[in-house]
């Protein structure tokens, strides 16, 4: 399998042999970082650009970590930092970048803006998260599936809440390509758009999966393997709505109701950071103006022994790593 010089913008892209590939040499250099084997001659000497329109704890740490490890040199490139669509087009950024830099990772808004990147530039370019797709969080949660069922094809997943933007349809992509059965429970307003949804289910019966719609938490939930979620106000959306998606997601929060319906097997993911609590800033201000404690996910389940989301914040810098040995 060559992916060289292959940007990594979204699943789409790729096929389940591709995917599998990066799974796998994820493990492996998953294993050989537990035995602390190093691998810093892979890619030595090399530089990658970071540019972060839209901040990040998980892709920043996990994008320097493991370029570290392949033996490469960071900069980071903050929202105010960078002259990319300000003063400087996005197509004059990437020529720029691309002559000094070996790779470009992308984090911010349209999917247009890194697909315009990976075009203009002469070096792969990787999606960090756009507004519509999040793909390497898809090889973490792919990677963290496996390692906990030992399999992918015929998993059931069932995400809960605002399915509209880049996770509800990251996961929907990422089950058609890997042959599992993705569920949306939430209500028709919040549902992934129906051209994807269309493409989506054209690659389904292609591998044996399926993609269900459905405004039934109940139903949509039973017999999943997994049950994942979101926070239910993205970045870059105002504050104003949080009135509107308390009312309208509530419906569709995971809590141990949810979780045993799904039953005994089910696993809880979540690609964080989740308000599962009033400890954080936001938190503590919208448990003052709703009068409520958690939202997308109870603290019961998050912090239950069904959750994964910390081994799955682990490997996204296995799965990122992966990504950029093998495209670089």
């Amino acid at each position: 399998m060559n992916l060289k010089g292959r940007d990594f913008l979204k699943l789409l892209d790729f096929t389940p042999e591709e995917i599998t590939y990066l799974l796998d040499l994820a493990a492996e250099l998953k294993d050989k970082k537990k035995k602390g084997i190093l691998v810093d001659d892979m890619h030595r000497g090399k530089n990658i650009a970071l540019i972060f329109e839209k901040t990040s704890t998980r892709t920043r740490c996990s994008f320097e970590v493991a370029a570290h490890d392949l033996g490469m040199g960071t900069t980071y490139l903050e929202p105010d930092s960078s002259q990319i669509g300000k003063k400087e087009s996005t197509a004059d950024t990437a020529r720029v970048l691309s002559s000094m830099f070996e790779g470009i990772q992308y984090r911010g808004f349209d999917q247009s803006i890194v697909e315009e990147l990976a075009k203009y530039s002469k070096v792969p370019v990787w999606n960090g998260l756009t507004n519509e797709f999040h793909p390497t969080q898809m090889l973490a949660d792919l990677l963290t599936i496996r390692e906990h069922f030992g399999y992918l094809k015929g998993i059931k997943l069932a995400y809960m809440g605002d399915a509209r933007y880049n996770m509800g349809n990251s996961y929907m992509v990422t089950c058609a390509k890997m042959g599992m059965h993705f569920v949306a429970c939430t209500t028709p307003k919040y549902f992934p758009d129906a051209a994807l949804v269309e493409e989506c289910k054209a690659i389904a019966a292609q591998t044996g999966g399926s993609i269900t719609l459905t405004e039934d938490a109940m139903a949509g939930t039973k017999g999943a393997h997994v049950v994942c979620t979101d926070v239910w106000v993205s970045m870059g959306e105002p504050d104003e709505i949080w009135a509107e998606r308390i009312r309208e997601l509530s419906p569709y929060q995971v809590n141990k109701a949810i979780m045993d319906n799904a039953g005994e097997q089910a696993i809880f993911m979540h690609c964080l950071p989740a308000f599962h609590d009033l400890k954080t800033k936001v938190g503590a201000e919208i448990g003052e103006r709703f009068g409520i404690t958690e939202m997308e996910v109870t603290d019961e389940v998050f912090e239950s022994p069904k959750s994964l989301v910390f081994e799955e914040a682990e490997n996204r810098m296995h799965t990122i790593k992966a990504v950029m040995a093998a495209t670089l």
